[in-house]
């Protein structure tokens, strides 16, 4: 089967996922949660889903194999990861959200959330051996309903995200909702609205878009500049297809980094300690109050190193990524109230705290990102790239410097090297290229820093040749 965990959570093929395999892992999360204490028979389990063709039927089967493990599932529909994730945490309870994300319709997947939070690593690898030994088993799933609570989940998280700014705070703005397929779609228009901003609702879809807020499509970049033309918007917002990635577009329909809308967050809740991975933009340390520390790409690397920070004593911990996902480890105190932890990527928090930046200074949001002056940061991904391609390119490049200088020579001389997730390379120049192969799909994805757009463009293009050729 193609199933496996990756940066955050099980994914793979829906025809994989869908039947037994969803109630094998659902069952192996359910026995990990038995062996390790966090719960126990008769308690709840969450249970929310996106809007892919797949998710209802994946969702009731994970109902069936959750029941049948003694546990009793709350069916919260669909609704965003932060929101289930959020709602849970609130009960003290674990959760299971069926999405594939950003990644093709046709491929599927679940997260896996303790009463505490997002799993770990250590607890992904005890449920794949659970799962493996589930297998073998002859498993009986019984068709079974669950207790809804897809309003209160929905409710639990607005009264959250509209507690986060003054009223009207947001009053003057036109923002556009690129609302598609995603599970916050219909929530972004509540918010925004309930801020006072004049919303207008664009490309919604009932055929499952994909859309990768960290690789943004020639399809959607587009529409993004028509919708802002057509209709004079100041931003415009959107999603991946769980709601845990945000996608900010500035007046003249251009995408803004997530790892830069993390750190006007970060400024914006006057943290303490920021925790972002090694594929960030490098010019983070430079623009803030705080620490940085720098991970391997995914969640559960990100929340190791927030409780770390925590550990150590320190306060105002957040953590972003690259594709925006943001999170906070910590409470944080906004519009005179005390804003309880949410330690999962929310794409709300700093799309929120992004417009009223906006509003604040009376500047279109291109003069606010251009006013950080990081270093011109692109990414892309090669798609239909195998896993076995990938992992034999990283052994040649990492097995000898020569490789690697050989590998690079038309694109320029290599200074140093980091591999904490990949292989990232700083050039003789100063610019810097990064190739990580997808931890969850036949991807490889290259990141690239430069001193100007063109540079970066150029610099990215190069690189996706060079991998193209390889092999």
């Amino acid at each position: 089967m193609s199933l496996k965990f990756g940066t955050s959570g099980l994914r793979g093929l829906s025809q994989d996922l869908k039947g037994k395999a969803s109630a094998i892992y659902a069952t192996a999360f359910a026995r990990h949660l038995l062996a390790s204490g966090m719960a126990k028979h008769g308690d709840p389990v969450l249970i929310g889903q996106d809007f892919r063709e797949s998710s209802p039927a994946i969702a009731e089967t994970c109902i069936g194999a959750l029941t049948a493990s003694g546990f009793k599932p709350l069916d919260c529909g669909a609704l965003p990861t932060p929101a289930l994730a959020l709602y849970a945490m609130s009960m003290k309870t674990a959760a299971l959200m069926i999405t594939g994300s950003h990644i093709p319709a046709d491929r599927n997947g679940i997260k896996f959330y303790r009463p505490d939070g997002e799993i770990d690593k250590q607890d992904e690898n005890a449920i794949s051996e659970l799962a493996r030994q589930v297998e073998k088993e002859t498993l009986d799933v019984p068709s079974t309903s669950a207790e809804n609570r897809e309003t209160e989940a929905k409710q639990f998280f607005y009264d959250r995200n509209i507690s986060l700014l003054p009223e009207n705070a947001l009053s003057g703005l036109k923002i556009g909702v690129y609302q598609h397929s995603t599970v916050a779609r219909d929530m972004f228009v509540d918010v925004l609205k309930h801020y006072g901003a004049d919303v207008v609702a664009l490309g919604r879809s009932e055929t499952f878009i994909p859309v990768d807020t960290e690789a943004v499509s020639a399809d959607t970049l587009e529409k993004l500049k028509a919708w802002s033309a057509e209709h004079h918007l100041d931003a415009i917002i959107s999603a991946d297809g769980d709601g845990d990635r945000p996608l900010l577009a500035d007046e003249q329909g251009t995408p803004l980094r997530g790892d830069l809308l993390g750190l006007i967050t970060a400024n914006f809740l006057k943290a303490d300690v920021v925790v972002t991975p090694v594929t960030s933009n490098s010019g983070i340390e430079a623009n803030g109050d705080f620490d940085v520390i720098r991970t391997k790409v995914g969640s559960p690397y990100v929340i190791a190193g927030m409780n770390e920070a925590r550990s150590s004593g320190k306060n105002g911990v957040i953590g972003f990524e690259a594709n925006g996902g943001f999170l906070t480890a910590t409470p944080f105190t906004l519009n005179g109230k005390s804003v309880s932890p949410l330690p999962t990527r929310d794409c709300f928090l700093p799309l929120l705290a992004a417009l009223q930046l906006v509003s604040k200074e009376h500047k279109p949001l291109s003069s606010i990102a251009a006013g950080y002056e990081l270093p011109v940061a692109a990414a892309d991904r090669l798609q239909d790239f195998p896993q076995e391609k990938s992992a034999a390119l990283m052994a040649h490049l990492r097995s000898s410097r020569t490789n690697l200088e050989s590998f690079l020579a038309p694109i320029g001389a290599v200074e140093n090297t980091s591999d904490i997730d990949g292989l990232r390379v700083t050039l003789g120049n100063g610019n810097t290229i990064h190739f990580r192969p997808s931890g969850n799909a036949p991807e490889m994805r290259c990141y690239v820093e430069a001193a100007n757009e063109d540079e970066a463009d150029a610099l990215l293009t190069r690189g996706l040749h060079l991998l193209n050729q390889f092999g």
